[in-house]
């Protein structure tokens, strides 16, 4: 099959097309023939070495995380898909490789593709989805008439927690250019910042939630903004001790991650709030939550451009600019 890849760590280094042998199929996984695939900034993150500590993958690497297809095959102990099922998943960790003509998933994280999507509109959904899902729903357990401020609400996170918050009755502030500040106003933000011109911290009080996805500036700005007992909860780190434990890291690599977050935990705890770092997982239970609010129309995708699979290293560069108004998609059928 035809795949991107790369050989080794390396910061900004192009993918190579390549003929690989097809994903072997283990007894719980389905085979999915790829008609279209997500482009994340986790992607690149991994291709630049950040992750290799705590994902020490072989090489050579196909990449990609976000999947859209059909099934081709499914292994002997698969119940709940057949050849010919439309698909979509979040790949897992270890058996990522989106980048490619065919992935093998779990049938434990795979779900039918929302009624009325195109493939490449389901394929921007997975992993931004789940993000938002286990940080709103499961971590924050946000709720009706809770106050929740989501950072870089244009982006593909952005763009669907908004939504997600919306729909679970939260009062939404976020940050977004004054050119992005229609967009997010239609997915349901309630207060936009312009974060060329406002300070966030100035504007934002007594929140009950934040969702961080920034740099560490940021962060301590959020703590602040949160009202005694509020949460934040980060897609951008420092991960914390309970990753590590999630993760069963090495007892140095969960040393580290402890010292990482620990001066973050310390002003938390000073402050009367809560910090926890997030780093989604495949899921395809909550997937299946996610495909009855996209059928009920409570959330839509956001695609901002479709490369062709030839194209999958400009699509990269793409989302590496941090301009991207949604998601990116590279359609490989």
């Amino acid at each position: 099959m035809k795949a991107f890849v790369f050989d080794r760590y390396a910061k900004k280094a192009a993918l190579r097309l390549a003929d690989m042998p097809a994903p072997d199929l283990r007894d719980d996984e389905v085979l999915v023939s790829v008609h279209a695939a997500g482009i994340n900034q986790l992607d690149s993150k991994i291709r630049d070495g950040e992750f290799k500590l705590i994902l020490p993958y072989k090489m050579p690497l196909v990449l990609g995380h976000d999947v859209a297809g059909v099934v081709v095959s499914v292994g002997p102990r698969v119940r709940q898909f057949q050849p010919g099922d439309e698909v979509y998943a979040r790949a897992d960790d270890f058996r990522i490789g989106t980048f490619a003509e065919l992935i093998a998933v779990k049938e434990s994280s795979l779900a039918l593709k929302p009624r009325g999507l195109t493939m490449e509109e389901a394929a921007s959904i997975p992993l931004v989805g789940l993000t938002a899902w286990q940080a709103l729903v499961e971590k924050a357990q946000l709720k009706k008439g809770q106050k929740v401020f989501i950072q870089a609400g244009s982006g593909g996170v952005g763009t669907f927690a908004i939504q997600l918050a919306r729909h679970l009755g939260a009062t939404v502030a976020t940050t977004a250019s004054a050119g992005n500040a229609a967009l997010v106003q239609s997915l349901g933000a309630d207060v936009v910042i312009d974060y060329k011109t406002q300070d966030f911290e100035e504007v934002l009080r007594d929140y009950d939630v934040v969702l961080h996805s920034q740099d560490g500036k940021a962060l301590a700005k959020s703590l602040r903004v949160l009202k005694p007992g509020g949460q934040v909860v980060s897609i951008s780190g420092p991960p914390d001790p309970a990753f590590g434990q999630t993760l069963r890291a090495p007892g140095l690599v969960r040393l580290v991650m402890r010292l990482l977050s620990a001066g973050t935990r310390r002003r938390a705890k000073a402050l009367g709030v809560g910090y926890s770092f997030l780093f989604m997982r495949a899921h395809g239970a909550q997937l299946r939550e996610i495909t009855r609010l996209v059928e009920a129309g409570a959330i839509r995708p956001v695609v901002d451009k479709v490369f062709p699979f030839s194209a999958t290293n400009d699509a990269l560069a793409y989302v590496e600019a941090g301009r991207a108004k949604g998601k990116v998609v590279i359609k490989v059928v």
